[in-house]
């Protein structure tokens, strides 16, 4: 019998620079989609991968000083690094970039064009870059982006438009015969309010003005709009070809069950890309989910705000089931989640280490103390066995449920429930009081046998959101892998097997203060890092003249003088006259410094002085000495002033 297929995909992330952990956070959310529909034997492809043309990205190479390709190819191998670090079990990781794709793009923009849908127009509107999007004067926002807030500018130039509105009664149509097809309703009841229902307008699906994009190649001075190049991806991933040679794998796996974005760019998910797909007589995916942010303690992350918190930082601290553990639970199902290092504390000490590690550690360390690590089902049972094993098996009913709903958040906290059911027994029962008693010795077995099966099924539903943790807590108990239908069953646990001896610590508590600590200094680093290096003082080498003798140095008289007037001399561009006070007499100085000085300027200043300079004549005006300035690589003249104030014919030596 074939599996049932469950094809999932994430937002392709934008390659503008490092995703934060936001960004990573729908990574981690799809993956724990997918791990558990295989879990559940569903015949799963999970797509992701990264968004890599756009007018944003031409600037960003631009002032990194490489090529376009060179900063996506950096970019894109740091996301995916990220992905792979987060544990992130995806089939295919695509490229905008990768041939194949662009092919099918430029494939789709020609077909779309012969068939009327495109069309050649000129646009002239609001752009905002970051988005790439351009938006009506009334659909922004104070003046601002709708969706990012950011400034807008205006633009105007030569475009291709799709014939938006020829679609729009269908998609409405279909929206309101699949309610499930945008979730959460919150988002469905927005596109249709604000976008579908007033009307749609042309959208523009060209540029001119920015050359880093897919060329149309009927029209080369033409690049395929972002969104376009960008969520046919979809479909381009796992073989759909425009000519009508696509793959067994496209044909296997389309329409996607589940399209995972950020609900900023729902829009684009939920009409541009249902549109297309119309255009192209292809069916719509089955749903889209538009998830909620995940913000800092002080706002949306935004490097400017400098609350940028990135999973690599995370993991170093946490580690990366604890981080994977916090952005999937603090994630409410519609509303913005919030992280911050306290909080990532407080939920490691109080429910990794305290709620499931304390009970793993306890578990193994009794059945160790009183029966040599070996685990036994004598049958000796008591009411309260009932209500443990009533919890243990209605778990897996209860996470099938919420993960149906994609309430993943709520999905976790059930198994959390099974674990504190656990440790409730664990008090209920207290086998260290049982171990004192040589009659109730079976009844203590039984006990431990019962705590580490509930453990085993709980671990198991947890692999969807926590791999690593459940392979650890499996290991240690030396229990064999459960199959999802095994889950709602009590007793499988091999009666006399032995655990581990030694249980090792799953999460260890950590001290908010150290962490805080630790965190300003890793700040503090990251500050110093990104301030400009110390540029190296300019050197100036200029041709050697011949050498003089101490006596002929001595020859020469240098005394501090004070400008006491000056003004230009007015048959050249050059030159100023200076009266220069030198002790009790004052000598007339005539120096080529007008480019770089007013005589306003130089009154009053204190100056380096060559008095015993024999007098000539410059531009007709008597010169009885020279005043000393040092030049500058540009020519630019500095005036030689003692750094202390000394007084005028001081002798310079």
């Amino acid at each position: 019998m074939d599996k049932k297929k469950y094809y999932i995909t994430t937002a392709i992330a934008y390659t503008s620079g490092k995703p934060h952990i936001g960004n990573t956070y729908e990574a981690v959310l799809a993956d724990s989609i997918a791990r558990f529909k295989r879990q559940q034997g569903y015949d799963v492809f999970f797509q992701t991968g990264t968004d890599e043309h756009g007018q944003k990205i031409e600037l960003k190479a631009e002032e990194a000083g490489v090529s376009c390709k060179e900063f996506v190819d950096q970019v894109s191998g740091e996301i995916k690094n990220i992905w792979d670090l987060m544990g992130t079990s995806y089939d295919k990781f695509i490229r905008t970039t990768d041939d194949y794709h662009e092919k099918q793009v430029q494939k789709i923009f020609k077909k779309l064009y012969e068939q009327g849908d495109i069309y050649k127009g000129y646009y002239e509107g609001l752009y905002c870059t970051p988005c790439e999007s351009f938006f009506t004067e009334s659909q922004l926002v104070d003046g601002k982006c709708p969706d990012c807030g950011r400034p807008v500018t205006p633009a105007k130039e030569e475009a291709y438009f799709f014939r938006m509105s020829k679609y729009a009664p269908k998609l409405i149509e279909y929206i309101n015969e699949h309610p499930e097809f945008i979730q959460p309703v919150s988002r469905k009841n927005e596109m249709m309010n604000n976008f579908l229902l007033p009307g749609l307008q042309d959208l523009c699906v060209s540029r001119t003005s920015f050359k880093w994009g897919i060329s149309v190649d009927f029209d080369p001075k033409h690049v395929v709009y972002v969104w376009l190049d960008a969520l046919t991806n979809y479909i381009t991933g796992i073989g759909y070809d425009c000519d009508g040679n696509s793959t067994e794998q496209f044909e296997k796996y389309w329409p996607a069950d589940l399209h995972l974005i950020g609900k900023d760019i729902i829009r684009f998910h939920t009409i541009y890309w249902p549109i297309f797909l119309m255009a192209l007589g292809l069916p719509l995916p089955k749903q889209v989910f538009g998830h909620p942010w995940l913000l800092q303690g002080d706002g949306k992350m935004s490097k400017s705000k400098g609350n940028v918190l990135y999973a690599d930082q995370l993991v170093d601290f946490f580690g990366v089931d604890a981080v994977r553990y916090f952005v999937l639970h603090e994630m409410p199902f519609e509303n913005d989640g919030v992280i911050t290092w306290e909080l990532m504390v407080e939920r490691l000490n109080s429910e990794l280490a305290n709620t499931l590690g304390n009970l793993v550690n306890r578990t193994i360390s009794m059945s160790n103390k009183y029966f040599g690590g070996v685990v036994k089902s004598t049958g000796v049972t008591e009411p309260v066995d009932d209500e443990l094993k009533a919890v243990v098996q209605g778990t897996k009913g209860k996470v099938e449920a919420k993960m149906e709903d994609l309430r993943v958040a709520d999905a976790i906290t059930e198994i959390f429930t099974l674990f504190k059911r656990c440790n409730k027994y664990i008090d209920e029962t207290m086998p260290w009081v049982l171990a004192k008693d040589e009659e109730k010795k079976d009844r203590l077995a039984e006990v431990l046998y019962n705590l580490v099966e509930g453990i085993c099924v709980g671990a198991t539903l947890l692999e969807s959101f926590m791999p690593g943790t459940t392979e650890k807590i499996l290991a240690q108990l030396n229990a064999p892998k459960r199959t999802y239908e095994e889950l709602d069953s009590f007793g499988l646990y091999p009666s006399g097997n032995k655990v581990t001896e030694k249980p090792e610590i799953l999460f260890a508590r950590l001290d908010v203060k150290e962490v805080m600590e630790k965190v300003e200094a890793m700040r503090a680093q990251e500050a110093k890092e990104q301030e400009p290096e110390e540029a190296e003082a300019p050197v100036v080498d200029i041709e050697a003249k011949p050498e003089v003798t101490f006596e002929d140095f001595m020859k020469m008289q240098f005394q501090v003088g004070e400008i006491i007037a000056c003004e230009e001399v007015k048959k050249s561009k050059k030159l100023l006259c200076s009266q220069v006070k030198i002790g009790s007499q004052v000598k007339q100085i005539v120096s080529g410094i007008k480019s770089n000085y007013k005589p306003e300027d130089m009154v009053g200043k204190k100056v380096m002085v060559l008095v015993n300079l024999k007098p000539a004549k410059l531009a007709g005006v008597l010169s009885e000495g020279m005043i000393l300035c040092a030049e500058g690589l540009d020519g630019e003249l500095a005036l030689m002033t003692p750094d202390k104030d000394m007084p005028a014919g001081a002798e310079i030596c």
